[in-house]
């Protein structure tokens, strides 16, 4: 097999590992109305379910940079293990009570799991090239985007019935543990063969590293809150003109397409990124994202469609500028380093939307919804101010 069919192949396998595996990501978000249709939970409960995904990720993204776990040992088995641990763990939100701590425990379980799939993925994908490796990380990130969108799908499809998404996505998890065991490693692959804690200190000393890990703490500030929160916050701007059920359904149907359709901004952020420089297009991203979502804000509560059009769009530049940060990372990084230090990024940057993704709705029920949104803008705003060095740096 040749080196392009082989390089083909892998990648296949390993999005459609990605996408299978991060559908879980936004299942308790997606089913929210469902859940709290059947129990009661406040707002507390509520939040909860969402930020232990990312509170879980955060331990399990910690204990892999550290313990060099992506570059020590094989990454395929390292995620496939993942997802499959992952996919068990979503499957029993169908059993336990939405309003349980069980079931917090179990999202933060998934959410530990999922640190040993998303950042294993993104090294595997880096192996596999130089010259494009910025469109073969945002493949990955696309992949992970459309993976986070189907939940929202699933819940339109599934209806009254929460735990179809359940069901289906934790299926589609245990295929996608199967699916990148197909996948080969690239000829840019490289195995550390011993842990150095020594090695994360690059993120401070080397200054690409520093400023794109600033950059992409700007870009989480903003990208989990609005994904996590987009569904009741699209339905309560609905509400001002639709009725209750028409609004909930238009609102996942609003975060489905707002969600999948960044997932091509992605390709296109990754092919544009090899020619003109990662940190511009990741500049231009947080550009779009700053005016799409002060938009968005400044259309809550007026006609629906029009709001629609705003999150639509805020949803398609919210997300490419995310992997031309691990990228720029990836190529700043000593190969054999990459992949902790990737890993290490997300660990910091999944910290950061912890904290988001808990205060949002308790910000808005203080201040509304329109406020809150336009906060969220304030990630790229700082995030253009940490990457803009790397654009003349790119442009040399």
């Amino acid at each position: 097999m040749t080196s392009s069919s082989s390089k083909l192949r892998s990648m296949t396998f390993l999005v459609l590992a990605e996408v299978a595996a991060l559908s879980l990501w936004f299942v308790s978000s997606a089913t929210l109305p469902g859940m709290m249709a059947e129990v009661t939970m406040s707002a507390g409960q509520q939040a909860a379910l969402s930020s232990a995904v990312q509170l879980g990720f955060v331990f399990g993204a910690f204990i892999s940079a550290f313990l060099g776990i992506a570059d020590r040992f094989d990454p395929r088995r390292v995620l496939a293990l993942c997802a499959c641990i992952a996919a068990a763990a979503n499957l029993g939100l169908a059993f336990v009570s939405p309003a349980s701590l069980v079931a917090v425990l179990l999202r933060l379980v998934t959410g530990v799991m999922l640190a040993g799939v998303y950042p294993v993925g993104m090294k595997i994908a880096a192996g596999w090239g130089l010259k494009d490796r910025g469109l073969l990380v945002a493949i990955l990130v696309g992949a992970l985007t459309f993976g986070s969108s189907l939940p929202h799908l699933a819940t339109l499809m599934g209806g009254a019935d929460w735990r179809v998404a359940v069901y289906s996505t934790s299926i589609a998890a245990f295929v996608g543990g199967a699916f990148v065991l197909g996948a080969g490693l690239g000829p840019h692959h490289a195995r550390s063969p011993s842990f150095s804690a020594s090695s994360i200190t690059l993120a401070w000393t080397d200054k690409r590293i520093r400023r794109a890990y600033g950059g992409y703490l700007g870009h989480m500030w903003e990208l989990y809150a609005m994904w996590a929160w987009l569904p009741v916050a699209a339905a309560a701007s609905f509400a001002v003109s639709l009725d209750t059920q028409d609004a909930n359904r238009l609102a996942s149907l609003t975060a489905f397409l707002s969600i999948a359709l960044g997932a091509l901004a992605c390709i296109w952020a990754g092919r544009s990124a090899d020619r003109i420089g990662k940190a511009n297009v990741a500049i231009l991203a947080m550009a779009g994202s700053l005016v799409a979502g002060l938009a968005t804000a400044a259309s809550f509560g007026g006609p629906w469609w029009l709001t629609v059009i705003f999150f639509i769009l805020w949803g398609i530049t919210v997300i490419p500028d995310s992997a031309q940060f691990s990228a720029l990372v990836a190529d700043a990084a000593p190969p054999q380093l990459a992949g902790s230090l990737m890993t290490f990024q997300t660990a910091l940057g999944f910290l950061l939307t912890f904290v988001t993704v808990q205060l949002t709705p308790v910000l808005a029920e203080y201040v509304g919804w329109q406020v809150t949104l336009a906060v969220m803008t304030a990630g790229p705003a700082l995030g253009i101010i940490a990457t803009w060095p790397l654009r003349e740096r790119a442009m040399q």
